[in-house]
């Protein structure tokens, strides 16, 4: 097991939202983030009243949640958009408002049933170091050499700087850590992606699709996770494009490719899908 990995175990622990209490603690964190942090531009505060961010989506979504072990707090979430059951042809989010090219993500000739949308993966703001690394210049299209140069550079100029708006190894908010705990804390960028793979494989997802920032792909990108981009930037919560990427694909790329992180994502193999 690598530092990564024990950085994980040792300092977060994963929580499938499967309890109305659970679930209104997503929903509280999504508000924070996404309508009081103003993560989502186009969303208001005084539109949600009771402090709880939901749409019609939730209630065909499995959810988890990050959580903090030495604080017992709540720091972050994501959800996965399943097939609606009572409406199977319903279209996913990233159907409706971005531009996917059928020629490059056929979604007509998967079965629905085993396809889930990342969405509303978010990280309170104390906690959330990704957003500077996800401002770097250039296209998220570019070489792979180029985005694990970038990344690289990113990740040491957080351990140095120590910058609050990045999302590193550092974490500000347990100054108790010693410097090189922090260094082998993996990305939450990355430990939210081990929650959707624990949604996956409890639901076998087979594909995943998003809409998500070109420059979070790049972030993805450095530990093996880069989806496929099939479609065009679009103005939807921000600059977004859609992605899709086959769960067996990306799994054996990582397994070969970047184990370490192959660790965290599937947490030592516990939650893995043959490939």
């Amino acid at each position: 097991m690598n530092d990564s990995y024990n950085g994980f175990q040792s300092f977060f622990e994963i929580v499938v939202a499967d309890t109305p209490e659970l679930l209104e603690a997503v929903y509280r964190i999504r508000y924070q983030v996404l309508c009081v942090q103003n993560t989502f531009p186009d969303m208001n505060a005084d539109d949600y009243p009771n402090q709880l961010e939901k749409d019609e989506y939730d209630d065909h979504s499995c959810h988890a949640l990050l959580r903090f072990k030495s604080t017992g707090q709540y720091i972050g979430a994501v959800r996965l958009i399943l097939v609606d059951p009572n409406n199977p042809e319903k279209l996913f989010p990233v159907e409706v408002n971005t531009q996917v090219d059928s020629q490059l993500c056929d979604l007509e000739s998967i079965h629905r049933v085993d396809v889930a949308e990342i969405s509303r993966a978010v990280i309170l703001s104390q906690f959330d170091r990704r957003k500077g690394e996800r401002r770097k210049p250039g296209d998220d299209e570019s070489n792979g050499s180029t985005a694990r140069s970038d990344n690289n550079e990113s990740r040491r100029r957080v351990v140095r700087s120590g910058d609050s708006k990045s999302n590193g190894n550092v974490i500000r908010s347990d100054r108790d850590r010693r410097a090189t705990d922090r260094r082998s804390t993996p990305h939450l960028s990355l430990l939210l992606m081990a929650c959707v793979m624990r949604l996956s494989v409890k639901h076998n997802i087979k594909h995943w699709i998003s809409a998500m920032e070109p420059a979070l792909n790049r972030l993805l990108r450095f530990y093996g996770l880069n989806f496929h981009c099939v479609g065009p930037a679009v103005n939807y919560h921000g600059i977004r494009r859609p992605y899709c990427i086959k769960v067996d694909e990306v799994l054996s790329r990582m397994h070969k490719e970047n184990y370490e992180s192959w660790e965290v994502l599937t947490e030592c193999g516990k939650y893995n899908l043959s490939f």
